[in-house]
């Protein structure tokens, strides 16, 4: 006997259609999986076989053949479980399905030796997958009920068992379509508040700039100036996410087996991985890709402290995505990309022990390991930090006597005015950071004045064509947060002092 049913192996963010095969034939007991199944596909088999004695069921005694169609591409995870279980019981007539629910669409979900379906990840690209392929309904473990139903247009079928799931085909106990409960909306609801800092004025000006255009930020000050304190409350300052934005890092978080995120998450992500994070961690990749924090950190926040101390190949990989907002992950059966439209903010100490040109603590260090520790940060990676900010110490008596400065809330009104002013420029989400060359020359030209400034700088401190196009990114971010439609000297003149000779770090 043989039976099919519709299935997906997900690649990247995407689900492709697989098809389950289960043919059982005459000849000594045996178990053949083929289509190129990787080692948690092949386990199934074990799985499948007490998930099914323990459920009251047979295993068959035949020659059982399980193919997973198209066979020319690698399938991964361990959703197939419940397909090829039902498959099985399908092609060994176990249970008949009624006539409304015998091409029953899609099955996800892992088996427990005891019957029980586990959670799976990635089920999120699964169901839409399922919706694009026109289907109605969907029967997914009970922990990812809620994930599913993100999709709208589907009815979730939340399962405890497999016994649950046959009972349903068979008729016997239909399963109730999940309703998922609604939750407010709490934008910025775990973000700190800017009114905690004391002083820092430029530092919280740059950073209002950077949420404004998207710029990415290297702050460099000794410890405890408030450096982490200040990219902390960034995503407190932040626009929410729009629906397709929070979509896109729902399915990512989904990807990664990690169902924190949901549509109501209006907040952008805020990832800040340890220094000891590896190149395939902080890029992705693995032996069967997964998103790394750059994608993870999608239309948010990737934050780096102690910059430094990170490896100097795992800094040097976040170049290209910097640029292109995406990452390409090559190897030798394939390639994927991975979206990765991420704001960097950085943090380092001005030497090793994070002291030089402090007012009244000397400095440790010798020239040569000053220039080690700088060293570790190549000029192409810090060429891509749009603002470079010195944040000073505070005096101890100034900062008691200091009031508080203006909240958050207050701050992320500007800054979502300036964002409208891009979108109505440049498209919706598009923001100055990613303005492209043609788009700087329309939009961000400046003024005679701010012209003959930026010229003598350039020839001054000899900037890159790179830092000449960021700055005047930067000062067109500028002039948004002041409703200003010409770029003037000033803008240019404010959008200099970020830059510095070689940047502030140095």
């Amino acid at each position: 006997m043989l039976s099919r049913l519709p299935s997906a192996a997900l690649r990247g963010l995407q689900a492709e259609p697989v098809d389950v095969e289960v043919d059982l034939s005459r000849g000594l007991p045996a178990w053949n999986m083929v289509g190129l199944p990787e080692a948690a596909v092949r386990e199934a088999r074990d799985r499948v076989r007490a998930a099914l004695l323990n459920s009251g069921f047979e295993f068959p005694l035949r020659h059982i053949t399980v193919n997973l169609s198209p066979a020319d591409r690698r399938k991964d995870g361990s959703h197939f479980d419940l397909p090829v279980a039902m498959g099985l019981l399908l092609a060994s007539e176990q249970f008949t399905a009624v006539d409304e629910v015998a091409d029953f669409p899609f099955m996800l979900g892992e088996l427990a030796l005891d019957g029980r379906l586990n959670p799976v990840p990635g089920m999120l690209p699964l169901a839409m997958f399922a919706r694009e392929q026109g289907m109605k309904s969907l029967i997914v473990p009970e922990g990812n009920a809620s994930e599913a139903a993100m999709v709208s247009g589907l009815d979730v079928l939340p399962a405890a068992s497999l016994l649950q799931a046959v009972r349903h085909l068979a008729g016997r106990d239909p399963i109730a379509p999940y309703v998922a409960t609604p939750t407010a909306n709490a934008p910025h609801k775990e973000a700190p508040d800017l009114a905690d800092i004391r002083g820092q004025l430029q530092a919280r000006r740059a950073l209002e700039i950077a949420a404004a255009g998207g710029h990415h930020m290297l702050m460099s000050g000794p410890p405890g100036v408030g450096k982490s304190m200040l990219a902390k409350r960034m995503p407190g300052i932040l626009p929410p996410l729009t629906m397709g934005q929070r979509l896109e890092v729902a399915r990512i978080f989904s990807v990664s087996g990690d169902a924190s995120r949901s549509l109501s998450d209006t907040a952008p992500p805020f990832r800040a991985p340890h220094h000891s994070a590896s190149d395939v961690a902080m890029i992705g990749g693995g032996s069967s890709p997964r998103p790394g924090e750059v994608s993870r950190a999608d239309y948010g926040i990737l934050f780096l402290d102690e910059l430094p101390e990170f490896k100097r190949q795992v800094l040097e990989v976040l170049r290209q995505p910097l640029e292109d907002g995406k990452v390409c992950i090559a190897r030798a059966a394939d390639t994927l990309e991975f979206p990765a439209r991420f704001q960097l903010l950085a943090a380092m100490n001005p030497c090793p022990c994070g002291y030089l040109g402090h007012p009244t603590r000397a400095c440790s260090c010798s020239p040569s390991q000053i220039n080690r520790y700088r060293q570790r940060i190549s000029g192409p990676l810090l060429d891509r930090f749009d603002l470079h900010v010195h944040v000073p110490p505070v005096d101890k008596g100034e900062l008691v006597r200091m009031q508080a400065g203006e909240s958050s809330a207050i701050v992320a009104q500007r800054v979502l005015a300036a964002r409208q002013r891009q979108y109505a420029r440049l498209g919706e989400g598009r923001v100055n950071a990613r303005m492209s060359q043609q788009q700087i020359e329309r939009f961000a030209h400046p003024d005679a004045a701010g012209a003959k400034l930026l010229d003598t700088a350039m020839q001054r401190f000899s900037l890159s064509a790179r830092s000449y196009h960021r700055i005047l990114k930067v000062a067109r971010s500028i002039a948004d947060l002041a409703g200003e439609n010409t770029l003037a000297s000033a803008h240019v003149a404010e959008a200099l002092q970020y830059r510095g000779e070689g940047g502030a770090a140095w």
